[in-house]
């Protein structure tokens, strides 16, 4: 077996600009090959071609077949998953009188029925050889509602409890479950387009949230952190 086919694979469900790619970029150079999942593979088929061992997929986190078939993709071509990044995540930003139910059913589905769904396609391999890492990219919104959360805040609330669930569940099988709860805005060309006026230290940077991510895949089983939260040092909280 070749050195590059015995590194751990790392999956990452929403492997899009931002933390996706700054997870993957970092995960590549610390011994990991990366699987990188999205709706489309335009932007993660370039980012693959940079990244030694790298390959896009095509998944759809809200479609279980969608999510079936990218996991029996990467098992055949990469091998079982030993690290499971879900970074997928977006927000309608409504009170509970301006959100429609589909917009709020979406909310759920993005953020808490995607993980379930792709935990599901990580946990037997895990659970067989007694090892494995699954992380959620979480949210403060997690643990309050405001008044434009109404359907962003219900549904980080169900993946953080599912998180919190599946570690207390996966632990004894080896398994380390965690919640990387996200507070504060994630530096794009997005974001700063929309918000031109902020200045640097108020955006959440990716390349320092891949660093507390890759903390949390080192940590030993004897002090496993089952929730980790960061924030910029300018952030009110």
């Amino acid at each position: 077996m070749s050195a590059q086919l015995k590194k751990p694979v790392c999956a990452i469900v929403g492997a899009g600009p931002g933390n996706g790619a700054a997870f993957a970029r970092k995960l590549t150079g610390n011994g990991y090959r990366v699987a990188l999942l999205a709706r489309g593979t335009e932007s993660t088929k370039t980012l693959s071609e940079q990244l030694e061992g790298a390959r896009a997929y095509a998944c759809d986190g809200t479609v279980a077949e969608s999510i079936e078939r990218a996991f029996a993709a990467i098992r055949e071509e990469m091998g079982d998953v030993d690290a499971l990044i879900y970074n997928a995540g977006s927000g309608v930003w409504k009170n509970v009188e301006d959100i429609t139910a589909e917009e709020f059913e979406q909310s759920w589905r993005v953020n808490a029925l995607g993980a379930f769904l792709a935990s599901r396609q990580v946990i037997p391999a895990m659970k067989n050889n007694g090892r494995g890492s699954i992380v959620f990219i979480g949210a403060t919104a997690s643990r309050r509602g405001n008044v434009y959360t109404a359907a962003f805040a219900p549904a980080k609330a169900a993946q953080k409890s599912l998180a919190e669930s599946m570690a207390r569940h996966l632990g004894p099988h080896g398994v380390h479950v965690a919640i990387l709860i996200i507070d504060g805005v994630v530096d794009t060309p997005e974001t700063r387009k929309k918000m031109p006026d902020k200045a640097d230290e108020f955006f959440v940077q990716p390349g320092a949230v891949a660093d507390a991510l890759l903390h949390l895949l080192d940590q030993k089983p004897s002090a496993w952190a089952a929730e980790m939260e960061g924030r910029p040092f300018g952030e009110k909280w």
